[in-house]
C-alpha cells in the first residue's frame, strides 16, 4: 500500500492571509502577528519563544 504524503486533496498550496499587512520579524524577517503599523520590536512566534528562553535562563 503506497501513500502519497506530498499532496492532500482539498488543501491549497499557499494559505490565504487575511487582515492588514503584517510586520516582519526583526530577527528572521518572517511575518509576525502584528500589523505593519505596530510600534516597537516585532518578533515572530518562534523568535519570541527563543528570546524568552534566552532571557529566562540568564542569571
Amino acid at each position: 500500500m503506497s501513500e502519497d504524503h506530498r499532496s492532500t486533496p482539498g488543501a491549497s498550496a499557499a494559505p490565504s492571509v487575511t487582515g492588514p499587512p503584517f510586520a516582519e520579524c526583526v530577527l528572521c524577517r518572517k511575518p509576525t502577528e502584528y500589523p505593519e503599523w505596530h510600534k516597537g520590536v516585532t518578533l515572530c512566534p518562534v523568535c519570541a519563544w527563543q528570546e524568552a528562553q534566552r532571557t529566562a535562563c540568564s542569571g
